[in-house]
């Protein structure tokens, strides 16, 4: 039986193209008068609070949002959610002391894997620039299916059409814009992103009454807001380790940190996108445990969308298009402009290439190449979901030697990529199977029977929790001496 829509394939395609070229007209508007590489990379470090921040949390939010937080919360319960709200925000908590670091240490910088690079060798370094493009590629893949997904669910309309339309549009503008063009942008829909965000809040809790509430949920799946509930807090965690480490590897935020004009805009703006983050996501969040409530056939992921869509209403249909393609255009355009910006910067050290080469014009041939891999992933419709756990962890691994390092003058470059290693071999022994019924130690090399059912039905946060915190007891081992290691 064919599936009902809840809009029409060509409505759907007009406002697709209306507001993608909208936001290109904008971007290149904007950016004409703003001409040069140190627009490009930092936006001449001349922005305002207002400017940066909504561009911080624009950036940090995207269309996964719409998704993740409420699949998350149907199993995880509260305490995905909190994790989930608080993992996304808190790395604008911890940049104000890094920030200032760095903006004090490198004045003229633009990107963390700078300091990395006059901090440790070579080997180090490239592996941190590549562990972060890594992670922004799967990031972009991941942004990009979920609006083709999304637009599919309301209309039909093929991912690979949605794809290529934001993929195009985006790049359109900022590869000529930059980082100017990317803050300009982020303005005009992180406001949109609320005012949407309002409307839903104010229709789902008129149309479902009641049952939008905590006593609904604390009725009909009462585990869901237990303190006894274990899954709750191994899933707050979880995803609280991952998403702010991911986060602190953001090269979008770290540009955001070097455009601001003075200190104190920085540390106002990463303190208000702080307190805008947590609610926007734990709303989200919180409609999934609603609506799973409701229906527990209801998919998890689109648990959102069954709640403002359930009367398949156009024009909440309407909304939620706009709702998605914002979120997820002002996030690709941070990606795309973050790449860059690390292989314009950082890429003559890492490189050995002709001297007369042009890193800007690389760096945009690079980009055209990773957009295209990542339009093919978007049009094939992949579960992501994955490979994101699989950035995530590479990110742990690093998290606390890179940022310990700031502050401790005495690590070596030896000891710190021993740690990191360490940490990555770690963590993928516990890292889960696709189907997170065994991983590479726990049911493969040893039978799941030697391990207790916390452990085996904990293998994601445990991954998480051991590459994390590996490293660190490695680098804090007294008497640890790396020449033994030889």
């Amino acid at each position: 039986m064919d599936k009902t829509f809840f809009l029409s394939q060509s409505t759907s395609l007009t406002l697709i193209i209306i507001i993608s070229l909208v936001f290109v007209f904008l971007g290149l508007y904007n950016s004409r008068n703003y001409q040069g590489l140190n627009n490009y990379l930092t936006a001449n470090r001349k922005i305002g609070l207002f400017s940066l921040t909504t561009s911080l949390t624009a950036s940090a939010l995207g269309a996964w949002i719409l998704f993740g937080p409420a699949s998350a919360a149907t199993w995880g319960g509260i305490g995905a959610i909190i994790g989930y709200s608080l993992g996304t925000a808190f790395p604008m908590f911890f940049l104000i002391y890094l920030g200032k670091k760095i903006r004090k240490d490198f004045p003229k910088g633009s990107s963390l894997i700078e300091f990395m690079r006059k901090k440790f060798g070579k080997s180090l370094f490239k592996l941190i620039l590549l562990m972060t493009i890594f992670y922004m590629f799967i990031f972009l893949c991941a942004e990009v299916t979920a609006v083709a997904v999304l637009i599919n669910y309301i209309s039909g309309t093929e991912l690979w059409i949605t794809a290529l339309i934001v993929l195009m549009s985006t790049l359109a503008y900022t590869l000529y814009g930059g980082l100017r063009a990317s803050i300009f942008t982020d303005n005009i829909q992180m406001v949109v992103i609320v005012v949407l965000l309002l409307i839903s809040l104010a229709y789902i809790s008129s149309f479902t009454g009641s049952e939008f509430s905590f006593d609904f949920i604390k009725e009909k799946n009462p585990q869901l807001l237990s303190s006894s509930y274990v899954p709750s807090y191994t899933a707050g965690l979880t995803f609280f380790i991952a998403v702010a480490a991911t986060n602190l590897f953001h090269q979008g935020n770290w540009q955001r940190v070097y455009a601001a004009k003075n200190f104190k805009t920085l540390s106002n703006s990463l303190i208000i996108s702080f307190f805008i983050i947590i609610p926007i996501v734990f709303y989200m969040g919180f409609s999934g445990m609603v609506a799973f409530s409701i229906d527990p056939t209801t998919r998890p992921d689109l648990g959102f969308f069954t709640l403002l869509l359930k009367d398949q209403t156009e024009l909440l249909s309407v909304v939620v298009i706009i709702l998605g393609l914002a979120l997820t255009i002002s996030t690709v355009d941070t990606l795309v402009n973050a790449i860059s910006s690390l292989i314009i910067v950082d890429g003559k050290a890492t490189f050995n290439l002709d001297k007369k080469i042009n890193y800007l014009n690389l760096s945009k041939y690079v980009i055209l190449f990773l957009s295209f891999i990542s339009f093919i992933v978007a049009s094939k419709g992949f579960d992501i979901l994955y490979l994101f756990l699989l950035a995530d962890l590479f990110c742990c691994a690093f998290v606390l030697t890179v940022f310990y390092s700031f502050y401790n003058k005495s690590i070596k470059e030896k000891n710190a990529y021993i740690s990191i290693i360490i940490g990555l071999i770690g963590g993928f022994l516990m890292f889960p199977a696709p189907d997170f019924s065994k991983s590479l130690l726990v049911g493969t090399l040893l039978p799941k029977e030697l391990f207790t059912p916390i452990v085996s039905q904990s293998l994601l946060f445990l991954s998480f929790v051991i590459a994390t915190f590996l490293p660190l007891l490695v680098l804090k081992l007294k008497g640890f001496n790396i020449s033994r290691l030889h």
